[in-house]
């Protein structure tokens, strides 16, 4: 994988095992950079390689010098525990053999549990909200702590961590190895890479604003959600996928689908914001073995699931910006694979779908559906935006003059 960079046997044998024949741009910039001991602002996209490019030299450093007590030498934050999960599941493949442990410290789990678990773990991965409560109950400290890890960063201050953050840096030593990786990079990102990097390195890969080369993208003009509803059936009976992703933007919406879903006898599972714990992990194993074969999911699982064999990704509703719309189909054409991703659009959204198109620079192919095909087609008149025009007729000017409002009389 690496020819110009020594790694320890195991590490090696366990990448071949784990299917890392070939480093992505991600992984072949950071991997040496980071064994060298710099600090690292990466920005790259969804599906690039940015965990395994972090968990090869940390496990590299690692091995042969087991961690005190209670004294991590890694420790990894995240914004969710999804992503918590599958980074100690590619840790888990990636370190066999090797004695070196790791942990994940995510709410909905007993905390006594956690706290055992604390006492042995070389890498701690963590959300800060969850993290925090160990710190102040000194089920973990940090002396001996030489490699720290912000992933998703921008995620992480969106969703107001920025004050756990602050609190859990105030505890981390400051001779230590720092990783910051941002899929965007907004002023509140590099204000913090500021603060927090010593005299770093930027490994930037690939724009902001692109989705992966190996996505096709297309979109799907309906009625009403009726007619949504139809298309999105015949799709996921009839088009070829091994594992279908489909976004809708409410917890209602999602459930709505799923229950549709099932109706109509496909192999669906659902995944947002008020699924409790166990019922995620249950979810995303499932649909991680084959089980079901369609996600349908908020934003919830816009960043951070990476499940692999993910071949179609269906927004039953246009996602509000760029940005998101970028997360959602990002979870197909991860690594260099092929996908497709298909938004359904009515009228009611066809300018948000147009902002969209302006943001990434793009024109989305249109797909059909024989015998789906609906009456919208489109706005009758375009901006040079590309948003529909107004259908709104001007008031004519005759260029009479309004007559002056009389005075009262006295």
């Amino acid at each position: 994988m690496f020819t110009d960079i020594a790694l320890d046997p195991e590490l090696e044998n366990n990448l071949k095992a784990a299917g890392y024949l070939e480093a992505t741009e991600v992984q072949q910039r950071a991997v040496p950079l980071l064994l060298e001991g710099m600090d690292l602002l990466v920005s790259a996209p969804t599906g690039s390689g940015k965990t395994a490019a972090f968990l090869i030299p940390l496990i590299q450093s690692m091995i042969g010098q087991q961690s005190p007590t209670k004294q991590p030498r890694a420790l990894v934050l995240v914004p969710v525990r999804e992503l918590a999960d599958q980074i100690l599941q590619q840790f888990s493949k990636l370190a066999q053999n090797t004695e070196l442990s790791a942990v994940s410290v995510v709410g909905g789990e007993d905390f006594k549990v956690q706290e055992k678990r604390l006492a042995s773990a070389d890498l701690v991965i963590a959300t800060p909200g969850r993290l925090l409560p160990h710190i102040e109950n000194q089920s973990i400290e940090f002396d001996s702590l030489d490699f720290l890890v912000l992933d998703e960063a921008d995620r992480m201050l969106e969703t107001g961590f920025k004050e756990s953050l602050q609190q859990i840096l105030s505890v981390c030593p400051d001779a230590r190895q720092t990783l910051l990786i941002s899929a965007t990079l907004p002023s509140t990102v590099r204000s913090l890479a500021g603060d927090i990097l010593d005299e770093p390195e930027w490994v930037q890969v690939g724009q902001k604003r692109e989705a992966a080369e190996g996505i096709r993208q297309y979109i799907m003009l309906s009625d009403d959600v009726g007619h949504k509803d139809k298309q999105l059936c015949a799709m996921l009976k009839n088009e070829e996928y091994t594992k279908a992703i489909v976004f809708s933007n409410s917890k209602t919406q999602a459930r709505r689908l799923d229950g549709f879903l099932r109706y109509h006898k496909l192999k669906a599972a659902l995944l947002h914001g008020d699924v409790q714990q166990k019922g995620r992990f249950a979810t995303i194993e499932g649909f991680r073995k084959g089980t079901t074969t369609v996600l349908v999911t908020t934003d919830l699982a816009s960043r951070g699931l990476d499940v692999e064999d993910v071949d179609l990704v269906i927004n039953f509703e246009m996602p509000r910006k760029g940005d998101v719309y970028l997360h959602r189909i990002g979870r197909t054409g991860r690594a260099g694979a092929e996908g497709e991703a298909v938004s359904l659009v009515d009228a009611t959204e066809w300018n948000l779908m147009s902002s969209i198109e302006r943001y990434l620079k793009t024109r989305f192919r249109r797909k059909l559906i024989e015998g789906l095909v609906g009456n919208y087609k489109g706005p009758k008149k375009l901006k040079a935006s590309g948003k529909a025009a107004s259908s709104k007729k001007k008031k004519k000017d005759t260029g009479a003059k309004k007559k002056a409002p009389r005075k009262a009389k006295r």
